[in-house]
């Protein structure tokens, strides 16, 4: 397992931004969770025998920090807790900062630091934007979705990141959470 704990300052705002725009879009403006995803996930799920989720940054804090990775209502129902309490006590840029470092981001590779030096050989403060989109593309499923090798997923959804860094970087929400 590799893991290097970083401080936001040490972590590229293209990694910053290219995590917000993969996993949490509305990051900035939540109290931890989006009912609107939640419900779409709901209704997918209902629909289709692929499950879709709706986990925030501040939920997978909460279940990645305080919690145990399955379960089911009983754990569900710890990560509401350990979610409001976090959104209450720690800043967005805490939140962020926590979930950039202990986020698996590859077989085995958690948090950014571990990821740019195993990908990139280099800090995870010198990703570039196709480098920080790559990354990111693989957070949903780090064991499958591979950038070396490069899978299919990765390949395909890395644009689509960048396409959404450019449309968020110029909110001024965003922006406080990129210094």
């Amino acid at each position: 397992m590799h893991r290097k704990y970083v401080n936001m300052n040490e972590i590229s705002s293209n990694l910053k931004l290219a995590v917000m725009a993969s996993e949490d879009q509305l990051f900035p403006d939540h109290n931890g969770f989006d009912f609107k995803s939640i419900q779409k996930a709901m209704k997918h799920n209902q629909k289709s025998k692929s499950l879709r989720g709706a986990s925030t940054i501040s939920q997978q804090v909460a279940k990645n920090v305080f919690l145990w990775q399955h379960g089911g209502y009983f754990r569900k129902s710890l990560e509401v807790y350990f979610t409001f309490m976090i959104e209450t006590f720690w800043s967005k840029k805490r939140i962020l900062e926590v979930y950039l470092n202990i986020a698996e981001m590859g077989d085995g590779i958690f948090g950014a630091e571990a990821a740019s030096q195993h990908y990139f050989h280099k800090s995870a403060k010198d990703v570039s934007r196709k480098e920080a989109a790559m990354i990111a593309a693989c957070l949903p499923n780090p064991e499958g979705y591979t950038i070396k090798p490069l899978s299919a997923h990765v390949a395909s959804r890395y644009p689509w990141i960048l396409n959404q860094m450019n449309n968020l970087e110029g909110d001024p929400d965003i922006q406080n959470l990129l210094k």
